[in-house]
């Protein structure tokens, strides 16, 4: 599961701080990965050959932020058994059987309690998942 959402997410890292995003298939929120600063942001290379330095750490230490995304995202998205979309936790539901998108559920006519969300008073929300609800790129 981890590979996947590793490969699903999107990159909007800088020079200085390291931060990937994810996109739920089903509502479009955008979620972000919490920033970790590069470890030499704000320091210029003196040589060509502390450049290449630089450069090499650079895509280590993304390399290290991406894996702990992806640890992120593991949390908050599922991927449907049925469709096999990522989905954030406000679109999947815990079933009986087999727990699917809302969307699956609805064609499967499946019930089930979601897993995160305010879709009624009684659910519990997460305030403090780093979501965008803006759907750029959504019509």
């Amino acid at each position: 599961m981890k590979q996947v959402i590793k490969e699903a997410m999107g990159d909007c890292s800088t020079i200085g701080e390291f931060r990937f995003l994810l996109r739920c298939q089903e509502c479009g929120r955008t979620w972000h990965s919490s920033p970790v600063r590069f470890s030499k942001a704000g320091t210029e290379p003196e040589t060509e050959g502390m450049r290449a330095v630089f450069r090499t750490l650079y895509e280590r230490e993304r390399a290290a932020a991406r894996e702990k995304a992806a640890a992120e995202a593991s949390e908050i998205f599922s991927r449907c058994p049925v469709c096999g979309r990522l989905v954030c936790d406000r679109c999947f539901l815990i079933c009986e059987d087999l727990d699917l998108c809302t969307a699956c559920a609805g064609k499967l006519k499946v019930r089930g309690d979601i897993v995160a969300g305010n879709v009624s008073s009684s659910q519990k929300t997460h305030p403090e998942t780093p979501y965008d609800d803006s759907t750029e790129g959504d019509d």
